[in-house]
């Protein structure tokens, strides 16, 4: 049986971010009566918020290295992505009439960089589809088969043929994803990994001194080594902030699911900074131990390897006297100078949050333990990072529930 001879199936999707519109989008394509549920005033706040500074939709690298950056869960992601990709992303931008274009870190943008228009054409077809919205509707589990809100006129229950959850992780709290579905999910026999910071800046025990001048620099142009949980060496080149307790920004975040899970595992991390990372080690010896007359030591290294600022403090702050004073340790430190990693910093805090549903438990996107009940998006237990992978699979798992929840419809109750 075609569902062109049943009636409209009704699908709820309870969250408004990128997952959830989308998955509103391909059920309602399919000829689903959808209605959309969110917590906030209004939906896509993060995807508005995150666009700030240029909304970075996807990444136009080769689609074999770009499903690489999903680490270990590259596989369970993969069956949506090869459906609704970085290319497919893009044109479904194109079609809503957006232009983009590829950026010189290969990150793809809208023409204007902006998020808000691409947001209002999305919504208006949305609304032409037939999807209805339910704004400041707090989703709060399951009463007698049926799905409660908190709502301003009180509590209310909806029934539905089918349940797409799109709740995000934990991350930004204040914008909506605040991992308040948990304990609701748990609760019904779902498997959920603990949700922890993922893009995320670390602590470190500055000096007073140290914090104080340095806080807020960018430190450019830097390679850090670190470890993953398996021991291997992984070295990036990027740039980061010093923050008043620590470190943040794309260098950081792109170590910082192995950083964690190094500090999980041992209560800390070290990374090896090197400051100079376009100067060979022989090159920095030679120039340290070149003569400088009457000259400081921070002086000469100015001159002679552009150490200034920052990386200068860097080097004072994590030596002590006898070790910047020796010339060979000094050398050595420049191309590896070791830093301490206390923890992460607080989930509400990073980019974006690992943990979530366990893929063990799923049909593809469906709740094994919940039947007619799908989920996407965020709420899975993957982590990327950022770049446009986090929305390129939150679209790509947004579509697939969707069409996912359709074609179960489809399947059971043609079968009754």
């Amino acid at each position: 049986m075609t569902h062109s001879s049943l009636p409209p199936f009704h699908i709820a999707v309870i969250g408004g971010g990128p997952a959830g519109l989308m998955a509103a989008q391909a059920a309602a394509d399919r000829g689903g009566r959808v209605a959309l549920f969110d917590a906030m005033p209004s939906v896509g706040r993060k995807f508005l918020l995150a666009g700030r500074g240029g909304m970075n939709i996807t990444h136009a690298e080769g689609y074999q290295a770009f499903v690489t950056r999903y680490g270990t869960q590259a596989h369970r992601l993969k069956p949506a992505l090869d459906q609704f990709g970085p290319q497919q992303v893009r044109d479904w931008v194109h079609s809503l009439g957006v232009d983009t274009f590829v950026g010189s870190s290969n990150r793809v943008f809208p023409t204007d960089m902006k998020a808000a228009p691409l947001l209002r054409a999305w919504l208006h077809r949305l609304r032409e589809a037939g999807v209805q919205f339910h704004m400041r509707h707090r989703w709060t589990g399951w009463q007698d088969g049926q799905l409660a809100f908190a709502t301003p006129d009180g509590e209310r229950l909806f029934k539905f043929d089918a349940v797409i959850l799109a709740l995000g992780g934990a991350s930004w709290a204040r914008l909506g994803s605040d991992g308040a579905w948990v304990p609701l999910l748990q609760g019904q026999g779902v498997a959920v990994a603990s949700l922890v910071p993922a893009n995320c800046g670390f602590d470190v025990n500055w000096s007073e001194h140290f914090s104080s001048r340095y806080a807020g620099e960018h430190l450019a142009t830097v390679a850090i080594t670190a470890r993953d949980t398996d021991g291997l060496l992984l070295r990036r080149q990027g740039q980061f902030v010093v923050t008043a307790g620590g470190v943040e920004g794309g260098l950081m975040y792109a170590l910082s699911s192995a950083l964690r899970e190094q500090i999980a595992q041992e209560g800390s991390t070290t990374i090896w900074l090197d400051l100079v990372p376009d100067f060979s080690s022989e090159r920095v010896f030679e120039e340290v131990t070149r003569p400088r007359g009457a000259r400081s030591m921070s002086s000469h290294l100015q001159s002679r390897l552009g150490i200034k600022g920052v990386k200068s403090g860097l080097l004072r702050e994590c030596l002590d006297a006898a070790d910047f004073a020796d010339e060979a340790t000094l050398a050595r430190a420049i191309k590896l100078l070791p830093v301490t990693l206390q923890r992460p910093r607080p989930i509400d805090e990073a980019i974006s949050s690992a943990g979530g549903v366990e893929f063990d438990g799923l049909d593809a996107s469906m709740l094994r333990a919940m039947p007619g009940v799908f989920v996407a998006g965020e709420m899975m237990d993957w982590e990327a990072p950022t770049g446009g992978y986090l929305l390129t699979a939150c679209l790509a798992g947004g579509k697939a529930a969707g069409e996912q929840a359709v074609a179960w419809l489809e399947e059971n109750v043609s079968a009754k």
